[in-house]
């Protein structure tokens, strides 16, 4: 157990928690404070590691009576929204809240908040089921699934937000709340897309879909030829089914040991989709792609866990900068754009830009949804690029305005929160009128502003009210 100041009130929460406290410079610090993102270094006063909902309940106690404000975290994705002002924030790591419950026959999970995608999507593979997760296994069940959750079932299944059926948290009062669409709808409406702002989740349930296999992969085509093969996406994109969601990028993977000898050093157009449907007629639907001639070609049958790995996303916490944007059109003029911003003549250092296909049940909604239940856009973009010094920081940073600039014209106006990697104008995540409704939802369930999400939703004064010393 961590070493606490004697006499101090930290000392006192150490002793009414199972967990544990963590102060600057006390051993563990590093390892508590450390984002997914390491070029950002948060700076709290303070980390608290509840190892239960009780300990939750003391924590946000204390950081009431203490004049603090809570945020919860657990594997620091998207964390640098939070800046430096974390002079008042106590962080909260989910770390210990851990646990999968499947039942087979409600096709339901219930997964602790501190779960990641890589506990539940294996055990749900095994049942021939399939959750909502995203294009990394390393995230957290609860922060994506807060945030939005675009994954490879979205164009048909929707956002991830609404297939979750209920949420536990401990709110601005100390109270262990279960809300679901008959218990504290409102609030369960605000928590699905509104992020960490109302409280600490320390359980969250969803739906599991009955999807024993896929058919999915990626094809390979040399850098060169990035122009080529993202206009023919872009026309196939086009004639697919909603049971198709796809992505086209562009990759330039560093020469990395721990990468594959494929892939190391060495740069790809890429087109990676998944069909939800039987392999012959996935191979036709393929086709028109296949006849450019990958280089390589992964497309099979596999079972829902096999999209785990298909984005080829690092599993472990790195220095990077990254940047997205929604686009409400993609004319071939703008593939055009891309390229020159991101391609082969660009002198681009991004390690990855892509285009995801939207649409479908993205663009449709759900009838039970949450805050954040459509899009506004057809495509999702995002570049990143690697900042393992200052002078590699700039450069990606001056590369993501270049991209930025050149898909200005086909910005949708609207922005992705999960995929938003710095501070922004919140109101853009949302409709007008669910914006405004959340803002009241806030005021209503933690009037003080207690809680604050990586991007802080204000109450409905437009403000975060002052809080007291």
């Amino acid at each position: 157990m961590t070493a606490i100041h004697p006499h101090s009130p930290v000392e006192t929460l150490q002793r009414r928690i199972l967990g544990a406290v963590i102060e600057p410079g006390t051993p563990g610090w590093d390892e508590a404070t450390q984002a997914f993102n390491t070029h950002f270094v948060q700076t709290p006063p303070l980390v608290a590691i509840p190892a239960n909902a009780q300990d939750v309940i003391a924590i946000v106690e204390f950081a009431r009576a203490h004049g603090l404000q809570v945020a919860a975290q657990r594997t620091g994705h998207n964390a640098e929204p939070f800046g430096s002002e974390m002079d008042d924030l106590l962080l909260v790591k989910t770390d210990l809240l851990q646990g999968v419950e499947i039942d087979v026959t409600t096709r339901r999970a219930r997964v602790a908040s501190g779960t990641k995608w890589a506990q539940v999507v294996p055990k749900a593979s095994e049942l021939g089921l399939a959750a909502l997760h995203g294009s990394t296994p390393d995230v957290s069940v609860t922060g994506y699934s807060l945030g939005g959750g675009v994954g490879w079932y979205a164009r048909k299944l929707g956002l991830a937000t609404n297939s979750v059926l209920a949420i536990e948290l401990v709110t601005a009062d100390g109270r262990l709340r279960r809300v679901d669409h008959e218990h504290d709808a409102e609030l369960f409406w605000a928590l699905r897309g509104g992020g960490g702002n109302f409280g600490v989740v320390t359980a969250i349930e969803f739906q599991l879909y009955s999807i024993p296999e896929i058919y999915a992969g990626v094809l390979f085509f040399p850098w060169e030829r990035s122009s080529e093969v993202l206009h023919a996406w872009n026309a196939w994109r086009t004639t697919v089914p909603d049971e198709v969601t796809s992505v086209g990028r562009i990759l330039q993977f560093p020469p990395l040991p721990e990468l594959p000898e494929e892939l190391r050093g060495r740069q790809f157009a890429v087109v990676e989709a998944t069909y939800m449907g039987d392999e012959a007629s996935g191979a036709e639907l393929l086709e028109p792609l296949r006849a450019l001639g990958p280089a390589m070609d992964t497309f099979a049958i596999v079972p829902p866990v096999g999209l785990s790995e298909l984005h080829m996303d690092p599993p472990d916490p790195l220095p990077y900068t990254g940047e997205g944007m929604m686009l409400s059109e993609l004319p071939a003029k703008a593939i055009d754009a891309f390229v020159a911003a991101a391609g082969p003549d660009s002198g681009s250092p991004l390690v990855s830009a892509e285009i995801r296909h939207l649409g479908g049940a993205l663009f449709r909604g759900s009838e039970r949804h949450g805050v954040l239940n459509t899009f506004d856009a057809e495509f999702l973009t995002f570049g990143i690029g690697l900042a393992l010094d200052e002078e590699m920081w700039k450069a990606n940073r001056d590369q993501l305005r270049l991209l930025r600039k050149a898909l200005t014209p086909y910005d949708s106006g609207r922005q992705y929160l999960n995929f938003t990697e710095e501070k922004t104008d919140v109101s853009t995540f949302y409709q007008e009128k669910a914006f405004r409704r959340l803002q009241a939802v806030k005021t209503a369930v933690d009037p003080d502003n207690l809680f604050r999400g990586n991007h802080a939703i204000p109450t409905g004064d437009g403000s975060p009210p002052p809080r007291d010393r």
